[in-house]
């Protein structure tokens, strides 16, 4: 019985891998098709950040898919769809966000809550 149980696991390892190999791939697939679609485009006819709104968009789309399958998240990536998404936004708005002074006191706040965070 219990070898059934470690050979079940073992399939659903192996498939949420697969899973998270191919949501990668699509996410990749996605980002450059977002670029090559905005560069085709007449300039001025979005604005010029519209490329980090749609970045922001696939990370957080893969981001909850990932969720939904019970596949890791990566704190990273889920902080940087946030971000970038932000700061797309922000762009579109008109508003000025000192991008590069908020990126380096988010990193430094990681580091210091990282190990904070950890689990014994």
């Amino acid at each position: 019985m219990a070898a059934q149980s470690d050979s079940h696991q073992s399939n659903q390892n192996s498939q949420k891998r697969a899973l998270d190999k191919k949501l990668d791939a699509i996410g990749w697939g996605l980002f450059l098709i977002v670029i090559g679609c905005l560069w085709l485009v007449p300039e001025k006819t979005f604005p010029e950040s519209t490329w980090l709104i749609g970045t922001g968009i696939i990370i957080l789309v893969l981001m909850a898919v990932r969720y939904l399958y019970s596949i890791k998240i990566s704190g990273f990536w889920l902080v940087l769809g946030i971000i970038v998404l932000a700061f797309g936004i922000s762009d579109v708005f008109g508003l000025n966000i000192p991008v590069f002074p908020i990126l380096i006191i988010i990193f430094g706040a990681s580091i210091i809550l990282k190990p904070l965070l950890k689990k014994s």
